[in-house]
């Protein structure tokens, strides 16, 4: 019995594989709720052991895949059954079996190839305390949770491991792997100190931010700066990112890895490309996105039921696809960032603009994006046209990203000191301990409450808003300042 392990979301379930030679005509049968591209393995199996030189049984070959009533796919079972056959024919040895998992897919002439899903099964491989041996393509991100890897290039290699011929080497990755690559800096925008203090404030607590304001005033440039003030990722965090990754099959980058993710997909994107879909579920944007920064530009031109999708996995942080015939549960705890025109033409409220827009047309444009989607994004601005001098140059740089980056950790680390996680995440018990406020601090809020006819919700996200506010400036209890410019950034005032 060989081990191995499927690909059911960012999950690795384990799968073993058995092989039973026995009289009869020639056939092979791979059994075990198996699909088309695991079912052509016959043929790629087959191939690669006649041209590593070993003899293809010429009897009843029947591989069974258990468990037999979870559904299996691709190419990854390749190495593992071509092993089965081989032991079973008593061509290679299978004392060392127990202790490995083998991951790969074959090629005719006997190579290993690459597959996806490696992470997730590398770290359930590394709890189950078992070695792997998978393709050299695999290997760097094989070795992420300190799983022992082996690296093999063909079938050969790996049966001459069994054999004790020619041990392969354990892999060792380079050393200072995070070279963290440049990102834009803030210093880049000039003027706009409100829209910077409302992007700082949405980093420092993990908060949903939406830019609305004319053409052309910097509101995705603002957007594309949030990750380079953003603290940097655990390593868990990383792991649960790149897990997506891998489960794309998409080539690890080494030098990224550690880097917060930046999702950007244009508005022609379908719900199940922003969310995953498919007859065997993938991820999608979101859950790229995670533990990042997703940007919806132009999040008007999005279709309103595409922008809707995203309701639950804000609230929740993932999604579960579900389909007929199977489940699958993907991570989606990203930082929402809209940015969106006032009205059709743009220039509504722009002093330098003519706005030929109805008053009809406006409410027909904005009603594109939800009230409950609204609901959950905790900071709302306008952004206005900046000066004269910041087009000519005339305006001093602002605060360069390293500088607010620092204020920024200062409080995220004050936050989970305090509860555990960022203070977008409170809720229940939690929220009632971690923020505090002031008597004057509650009227104020109790006031806007009444007069904006603001919902349940809008009043707790207030309260996180205020909290983050505090953070930064050091404060334990949140005060009428700290509400006020939290009820500010929600457009209330």
């Amino acid at each position: 019995m060989l081990h191995c392990r499927g690909q059911l979301g960012v999950a690795a379930p384990p799968v073993t594989i058995e092989v039973f030679l026995s009289g009869g005509l020639p056939s092979f049968a791979v059994v075990g709720l198996v699909e088309t591209a695991l079912r052509e393995s016959k043929d790629r199996v087959r191939g690669a052991i006649l041209s590593s030189k070993f003899k293809f049984p010429q009897e009843r070959i029947t591989v069974s895949l258990g468990p037999a009533d979870m559904r299996k796919a691709g190419g990854r079972y390749d190495l593992a059954i071509a092993l089965g056959i081989l032991v079973a024919s008593n061509q290679v040895p299978g004392e060392l079996l127990t202790s490995l998992e083998f991951y790969g897919e074959l090629a005719l002439s006997g190579e290993l190839r690459r597959v996806p899903g490696i992470l997730p099964a590398a770290v359930q491989a590394a709890k189950c305390g078992r070695a792997m041996i998978v393709p050299q393509e695999n290997a760097i991100e094989a070795t992420l949770p300190d799983a022992e890897v082996f690296v093999a290039n063909s079938l050969l290699d790996v049966t001459a491991h069994l054999h004790g011929a020619q041990k392969l080497a354990r892999f060792e990755p380079a050393a200072n792997q995070d070279h963290y690559p440049a990102v834009s800096d803030l210093c880049d925008v000039r003027g706009q100190a409100r829209a910077r203090r409302a992007l700082e404030i949405a980093a420092a607590g993990g908060h949903n931010i939406l830019f609305s304001g004319p053409p052309g005033t910097g509101k995705s440039m603002l957007a594309r700066r949030l990750p380079g003030i953003l603290p940097p990722m655990e390593y868990a965090e990383a792991i649960e990112t790149a897990a997506v990754n891998s489960v794309l099959g998409l080539p690890f980058d080494v030098s990224r890895w550690r880097q917060r993710p930046f999702r950007e997909p244009h508005h022609s994107a379908s719900a199940a490309a922003l969310v995953g879909g498919g007859s065997n579920p993938r991820p999608g944007e979101i859950s790229r996105a995670h533990n990042g920064v997703l940007f919806l530009d132009e999040l008007t031109e999005f279709p309103r039921h595409v922008l809707d999708v995203l309701r639950e996995p804000l609230e929740t942080g993932q999604i579960t696809i579900s389909r007929v015939e199977r489940q699958a549960d993907f991570p989606a705890r990203f930082q929402l960032v809209g940015a969106m025109n006032p009205c059709p033409c743009g220039y509504l409220g722009d002093p330098r603009g003519d706005c030929s827009c109805s008053a009809e047309r406006v409410k027909t444009y904005r009603a594109k994006v939800s009230g409950p989607l609204l609901d959950r994004i905790d900071i709302q601005l306008d952004v206005q046209r900046p000066g004269k001098e910041c087009l000519h140059g005339d305006a001093p740089p602002g605060e360069a990203s390293c500088v607010v980056a620092k204020r920024v950790l200062d409080a995220r680390r004050r936050q989970v000191r305090r509860s555990g996680i960022c203070n977008a995440e409170l809720d229940g018990e939690a929220m009632e301990a971690s923020c505090v406020l002031s008597s004057a601090a509650w009227q104020l809020l109790d006031q806007a409450m009444d007069r904006f006819v603001m919902s349940a919700r809008t009043h707790r996200r207030i309260r996180r808003v205020a909290l983050t506010i505090a953070d930064l400036n050091d404060e334990e209890i949140v005060s009428v300042a700290h509400i006020g410019e939290a009820l500010a950034l929600r457009g209330l005032s």
